[in-house]
């Protein structure tokens, strides 16, 4: 905690917002399937919508390895991608005889890996770096102001494309955004080229959440408000309405239940029978916190997986992000329902609590893989999954399990199976949608290499994803992003930034907690 903390001063958050140098932003028609340039000028505008790109045409990726799947890795092979989709894996003499007008992509000193597939993550929250991370969870820092309070519409929907960049610059080509109140960035977010879930959030408990010991001792008996349930439910009917399947089918939409101990009984039912009506997954966090946990036992005499349970919530279509704090009782009951869990491992990691995945995954218990706040980087989740689940495992031999094929596949088939699209998505098997990351494996980290998953996993850097393939359209090239103007997109959230955290300090200064000011 800090040592100090000066008294706010008297400023409202509307006297903050107008003194702040505000930007004059043009808007687009926020909301709308296909519209570009929803961040309006100057902000981070996207250079256009894929749909304005054309028809994705044949392109041949000659002479190089292939991650069909973590189990088969082929070396000095050419693989085909026509349209959407890739359609042949073979010699290059083979594959340039069948597709003669394909543009050649030289593969030589690269490797192919299936788009990363990140299943948990709060786009809007890279407006807290570099204070989110280090005042527990929740953060235990009392703000006077709200920094997000500061930003406006068209300002959060930047912040949530920087999430989207980074997200794509570091690997993932899928992204599940759980958040309320999507139909505001949902434009946007599609024009980057990204496939996405856009899981849309509701709760219903009256007051807020119960998250620290502070909130805990103060809160009472649930008290849940039809009227929240109702809109929260209107939101999900309507985004789902304007966006499933837009996009080339790049963009599904679905409903998630907040917050095990915001949610009554009636809202878990609703959200279940939403997704089973329309065929779709569905995703709440679970087990995040021991106030969560402490909560729902005082208040509903049962764990929060227990609780879910006895309201018919668990099953296979439902991806549970975190599961920090489940006991041998709660890991049978995901077990038994095919519940899967997302892991946040770097978040997890920063909180100080590692799940106890290698019991979930004894146990049988599907493990999928999310950043959550502050950065979209699921390369390195996969890297602190590995180390923080060897370090748990505590095997009387150390240091085999898991191993770097295994977190790959979590982060690619595990999560594609979380998002109900393991049939598209997750390899790059014949067939398949065109998700590819080509990585230059000719980089001093890289070379030599026995296997080049492990020494990627292990050694490898985000900056080793030369380009990102997306529903067989590029959306990086040679490093270089073609769907968002990112060198602008980069100077507005900085500009905006600064703006904000200054208003936010001139109120309530950030003091770094344990360490003395000199």
């Amino acid at each position: 905690m800090p040592e100090s903390r000066p008294a706010p001063t008297s400023l409202s958050r509307r006297e903050l917002l107008a003194g702040a140098a505000a930007l004059a932003v043009p808007s687009g028609t926020p909301g709308t399937p296909g519209t570009p340039g929803t961040l309006g000028t100057p902000l981070g505008t996207p250079l256009g919508t894929l749909g304005t790109q054309g028809t994705p045409g044949t392109v041949l990726f000659a002479n190089t390895t292939v991650v069909v799947t973590v189990d088969d890795v082929r070396h000095d092979v050419s693989l085909a991608v026509e349209g959407d989709r890739i359609a042949a894996i073979g010699t290059a003499a083979e594959l340039q005889q069948r597709y003669p007008q394909a543009q050649v992509y030289d593969g030589r000193g690269k490797a192919l890996i299936p788009g990363l597939i990140n299943c948990h993550a709060h786009l809007a929250q890279t407006l807290s770096r570099g204070f989110n991370e280090d005042y527990g969870f929740p953060n235990s820092y009392q703000l006077a102001v709200s920094p997000t309070s500061l930003l406006s519409r068209e300002e959060a929907t930047l912040m949530a494309v920087v999430g989207a960049i980074e997200a794509l610059k570091t690997g993932s080509t899928t992204v599940v955004e759980n958040v309320g109140g999507t139909m505001n960035t949902a434009a946007a977010l599609a024009a980057t080229g990204l496939r996405w879930v856009f899981a849309e959030s509701a709760t219903d408990r009256v007051g807020g959440s119960p998250m620290s010991p502070e909130q805990l001792a103060k809160s009472g008996p649930p008290e849940f408000s039809q009227k929240m349930r109702e809109e929260g439910l209107q939101r999900i009917t309507a985004l789902h309405s304007a966006w499933h399947g837009k996009e080339n089918g790049r963009v599904s939409v679905f409903p998630a239940a907040g917050l095990a101990e915001n949610s009554s009984p009636e809202l878990l039912t609703a959200v279940r029978a939403f997704a089973d009506k329309h065929d779709l997954g569905y995703t709440i966090h679970l087990s995040q916190s021991r106030a969560e946990v402490e909560y729902v036992r005082k208040h509903h005499g049962m764990s929060p997986v227990g609780f879910l349970a006895k309201h018919n919530f668990l099953g296979p279509r439902l991806f549970a992000a975190h599961c920090r704090y489940v006991d041998a009782a709660d890991i049978a009951l995901l077990a038994k329902s095919g519940t899967i869990v997302t892991h946040q491992a770097a978040m997890a990691g920063n909180r100080g609590v590692i799940p106890p995945i290698p019991a979930l995954r004894a146990a049988g218990v599907p493990i999928a893989m999310g950043t959550d706040n502050n950065t979209t980087d699921l390369f390195e989740v996969m890297r602190v999954a590995l180390i923080t689940e060897r370090v748990r495992r505590d095997d009387e031999f150390p240091g085999v399990r898991p191993q770097p094929e295994d977190v790959l596949e979590d982060a690619t088939l595990g999560s594609a199976r979380a998002v109900r699209q393991q049939r598209m998505l997750g390899t790059l098997e014949i067939g398949k949608k065109a998700d590819i990351l080509v990585l230059d494996t000719q980089r001093i980290h890289l070379v030599p290499a026995v296997r080049i998953i492990s020494a990627w996993i292990h050694n490898g850097q985000p900056n080793d994803i030369e380009s990102v393939m997306v529903d067989g359209r590029f959306v990086m090239r040679d490093r270089k992003v073609l769907t968002v103007d990112e060198p602008r997109l980069i100077a507005d959230a900085d500009r905006i930034g600064k703006r904000v955290w200054a208003a936010v300090q001139k109120q309530t200064p950030i003091v770094v907690p344990g360490r003395r000011r000199k």
